[in-house]
């Protein structure tokens, strides 16, 4: 496991949540370019610059959405005044004025309400291009003089974070509306015999050093009973096993507490399977069935083999229950993550639903800037489920064993997926 000291060397590591200026400069340009890559990914999937899109649950207008990546930065970074107190920053900090007086109405959410993103008015395409240059102009010769400090770095570094995971979410979108916009599946290796993991003392957390989201703050020690885990996340064979079983009509396998309602609510809208799943077919001789998925516009043969995708924590936990087994708690997937490896233990091709619900760790503390955002945990405590591990989608420079996702146990639109634990 990573010290807390550990530096990072490239743009790419895991340790950039502690990178000074001169990797947070490049790391920045690299974010930003890759925004702009996903814009004219959507130009020329769409045919129009105007970039239109169907609305629908979990979906932005994604020229709306670059513009709010640059407005994002400039609202914490160039109009903060009080930026160099980092994390200590007050929520509501004296703020300058911005490049465009009317950036708030088009971008801050907060301010301008739901509707705004779908409202006519908003910079076309060159604009919107042209405002992402210009905030991160401001934003490097901003970087230049900051503190090396992990305060002086907080908002930075939460700017490129932030674009990051917004950058994710457009590939998702892609996805959810069916546009081609290049994304290829790796190949997955052959599926490996569960590992057995030793009983450990665990340290779950983030230090204080470098940067982490509120709902990672708080380190603390717990103690693991020995446990056995899959090597790879629940693959679309043994999910058609599920669904040759009957594993959709049986209330039995559902959560009593809102998995069959939410079953009863997708049939009633015609689906059967899991979402982006066109036909799901029996498994016949042990050869895990078929299963043929809508991706990025094209229908395909997902590979027996691959990770199951795209479902809901609701299904996961039939899936458990059906197999005998139980989805893996976010400790018992990070010692894993972190130890067992070397055998076989893989992760990052989706992220992972876990079995407990999102809750504050000791030390939790509220960040200056997530309040009322997409980034709020404090809605989600108690409610929501955790997710661990990366995605096809995910920046490698995000993808750490430490992170901390989360999301309500409904959604099924991301690259999620789970792997289990022997009761």
């Amino acid at each position: 496991m990573a010290s807390p000291l550990t530096l990072p060397q490239s743009i790419d590591s895991p340790d950039m949540r502690r990178a000074g200026r001169e990797l947070l400069s490049l790391a920045l340009i690299d974010a930003r370019n890759h925004t702009l890559h996903l814009l004219s990914l959507y130009e020329e999937a769409l045919g129009e610059a105007s970039l239109p899109v169907e609305r629908q649950p979990g979906v932005l207008p994604p020229l709306w959405l670059a513009g709010h990546i640059g407005w994002f930065a400039e609202w914490w970074i160039a109009r903060n005044t009080q930026r160099a107190f980092g994390i200590e920053c007050p929520p509501r900090p004296t703020r300058l004025a911005g490049i465009d007086p009317r950036a708030d109405d088009w971008w801050n959410p907060q301010q301008s309400g739901a509707e705004r993103p779908w409202a006519p008015g908003l910079p076309d395409l060159g604009e919107t291009k042209a405002y992402l240059l210009e905030t991160l102009e401001s934003t490097l010769e901003l970087l230049e003089r900051a503190a090396e400090t992990d305060a002086g770095l907080y908002f930075y570094r939460l700017a490129l974070f932030h674009e990051d995971l917004r950058g994710e979410q457009l590939v998702v979108m892609a996805q959810t509306l069916g546009l081609p916009i290049g994304v290829e599946l790796a190949p997955a290796p052959p599926a490996r015999e569960p590992l057995l993991v030793p009983a450990t003392p665990w340290r779950l957390g983030l230090p204080v050093e470098g940067f982490c989201f509120a709902q990672e703050q708080g380190v603390h020690e717990v103690a693991v009973p020995e446990y056995e885990i899959d090597a790879q996340p629940v693959t679309w064979s043994q999910f058609v096993e599920f669904v040759d079983d009957g594993g959709y009509d049986r209330s039995e396998l559902w959560h009593p507490e809102g998995g069959w309602d939410w079953l009863t609510q997708q049939a009633g809208e015609g689906r059967r399977g899991p979402r982006h799943v066109e036909q799901i077919g029996a498994a016949r001789h042990g050869a895990g069935g078929s299963v043929l998925q809508h991706r990025f516009g094209r229908t395909v043969r997902a590979a027996s083999h691959q990770s199951a995708v795209h479902l809901s924590w609701w299904e996961a936990d039939a899936w458990a229950r059906w197999a005998g087994r139980r989805i893996a708690t976010e400790v018992e997937w990070e010692i894993a993550a972190h130890t067992a490896m070397r055998r076989g233990f893989r992760w990052a091709d989706v992220h992972e639903w876990t079995a407990g619900t999102l809750k504050p760790w000791p030390g939790f503390r509220a960040d200056p800037w997530s309040a009322g955002s997409a980034f709020d945990p404090l809605p989600a405590f108690r409610q929501a489920r955790v997710l661990r591990g990366a995605s096809l989608a995910t920046r490698a420079r995000l993808r750490s064993p430490k992170a901390r996702n989360y999301a309500s146990p409904a959604r099924d639109d991301g690259f999620f997926g789970f792997r289990t634990c022997a009761l």
